[in-house]
């Protein structure tokens, strides 16, 4: 193992030193990225958003454009720069964002940013999130990947090219899709329980793919309960229960309950496979019988 000692950059000097907060993240719903600054730097930012918001700034910057003056003027002003030094920190935001497209990041959080007392301007502490989705084209930044400072469920997930999330709850969920993954997790909230995990199979699941994903929700030994919530649209639900059933058979001696949900092309069909299946699994139409069965079977 190695120790790395970082040079002391709050050296005296003949000018004050000053923290100041930096982030550029992807906002999702303008499909832009957002550059969110404050003065007030090295302390948590969402204590300041709760007890001064208004010194939390943003600039949604045109992907065809990219910084433009007026606004790097701006996040100068707003962070009170001024002379040679505002002319540093606006050259550290422009690299910092260039940074940030370069290597495909979903985001850049500089927390905080330093002006020394000589007015450089360094990073002192970065969190830094790759988009998983381009690491192909980052050889280099994936080779970093250290597996041992990452969930192993989610690592186990990921060889079966399942988007899974441990959480702390009490009840397993596997569905296909990321929006209905999110209405199951409140469905199981209104109906008593805790998600414990977030898992989309997505529109390709077999039989190989709900043993893989059933296998992990089981190994959280908090999980009192699993619901499998899928809407037969590009995948058939029949294909699914059938999935979960041949699944069931393999992974033997399963000691929490199933509830399956089935809904879309041949969900009667599928509903008919998990009845006659002799299984402990439990099949529901409608969401509401979905809810009904978790609250019950939780409690």
């Amino acid at each position: 193992n190695q120790v790395l000692v970082a040079q002391d950059v709050y050296y005296p000097g003949p000018s004050s030193k000053l923290e100041f907060y930096m982030s550029i993240l992807l906002n999702r719903q303008s499909g832009r990225n957002v550059i969110v600054y404050s003065p007030d730097g090295g302390v948590d930012i969402e204590q300041v958003a709760e007890t001064a918001p208004h010194r939390i700034f943003r600039e949604e910057i045109d992907p065809g454009f990219g910084i433009l003056p007026f606004q790097g003027k701006r996040i100068i002003q707003n962070l009170g720069l001024s002379g040679a030094v505002a002319g540093e920190f606006l050259q550290f935001t422009e690299r910092l964002y260039a940074a940030y497209l370069k290597v495909d990041a979903s985001l850049f959080e500089i927390n905080p940013v330093l002006k020394s007392s000589d007015d450089k301007i360094i990073a002192v502490d970065a969190k830094v999130d790759i988009d998983d989705n381009a690491l192909f084209r980052h050889p280099d930044i994936l080779a970093m990947r250290d597996l041992s400072e990452e969930e192993p469920s989610e690592i186990e997930a990921g060889k079966y090219n399942l988007n899974f999330v441990k959480l702390e709850g009490n009840v397993g969920c596997m569905v296909n899709g990321a929006g209905l993954a999110m209405a199951t997790m409140d469905i199981i909230k209104l109906s008593g329980g805790e998600p414990a995990n977030f898992l989309d199979v997505g529109g390709g699941a077999n039989a190989a793919t709900v043993e893989a994903g059933l296998k992990i929700i089981l190994d959280d030994a908090n999980v009192k309960a699993v619901l499998i919530n899928i809407f037969g649209g590009i995948v058939r639900c029949d294909r699914v229960a059938n999935g979960v059933v041949e699944a069931y058979k393999k992974l033997g001696n399963i000691k929490v309950p199933i509830i399956v949900r089935l809904q879309g092309t041949n969900a009667e069909e599928g509903k008919a496979v998990i009845d006659n299946s002799g299984l402990k699994v439990y099949s529901a139409i409608t969401l509401q019988e979905a809810a009904a069965l978790v609250n019950r079977l939780v409690k």
